[in-house]
């Protein structure tokens, strides 16, 4: 199966900064990992010797780039999962239809690929792991959201006497409701239009 190519967030250096990068060594780690997940190797199993022993690298090599297995396999769900897409930032209510595309892709992707099924699966029995994933990746993106709806509230688009954090579950909740917890429900293009749209309505100045 076609891999994607190992992504860093801008400013972002995971491991030792400072140390020269190899792209294909890295690559080579995390398509490793990726190779053992589809041969069913549980997370709990995969130990950096196997790891480095698929990939082709030594231990150390590893440990260079990462502290351990949970920052290598955040790294991985970084790479599989969809990138986020630059903000237009133009228009709140763009910007915001944006970030529910996002989520809407991400669950379309999940839907269809085994590998990132069994990837979110199994993390969500490791709660280190799956803290790290959150403070790094999850974090972040409810970081640019909060942005977008600040601006807007600035800009008298949005009301001021919301919570911004309940703002923020009120335009992400129906997307991650239809992605997590109800599987099978649909998510149709236009989704996105129709939620931002709704909540604005209630949200107006």
């Amino acid at each position: 199966m076609d891999r994607p190519e190992p992504r860093h967030e801008e400013g972002r250096s995971p491991g030792v900064r400072g140390r020269p990068r190899s792209e294909a060594v890295e690559r080579a780690i995390i398509e490793g990992v990726m190779r053992l997940l589809e041969e069913g190797v549980s997370l709990g199993d995969m130990s950096i010797e196997r790891i480095a022993r698929t990939a082709g690298v030594g231990k150390a090599t590893i440990y260079r780039r990462w502290k351990g297995k949970e920052e290598l396999f955040v790294e991985v769900m970084r790479v599989v999962d969809a990138p986020d897409q630059e903000l237009p930032g133009e228009s709140v209510r763009d910007d915001l239809v944006v970030i529910l595309e996002g989520i809407r892709h991400r669950g379309l992707a999940k839907r269809s690929s085994a590998l990132l099924q069994s990837l979110l699966a199994q993390a969500k029995n490791y709660p280190q792991l799956w803290d790290l994933y959150h403070a790094e990746i999850v974090a972040t993106r409810r970081a640019r959201l909060t942005q977008v709806l600040k601006r807007g509230i600035a800009s008298g688009e949005l009301r001021g006497d919301v919570d911004l954090s309940l703002m923020a579950d009120l335009f992400t909740g129906p997307l991650l409701t239809r992605t997590i917890l109800s599987h099978d429900a649909p998510l149709p293009d236009g989704l996105s239009e129709t939620v931002v749209d709704t909540v604005i309505e209630g949200l107006r100045t």
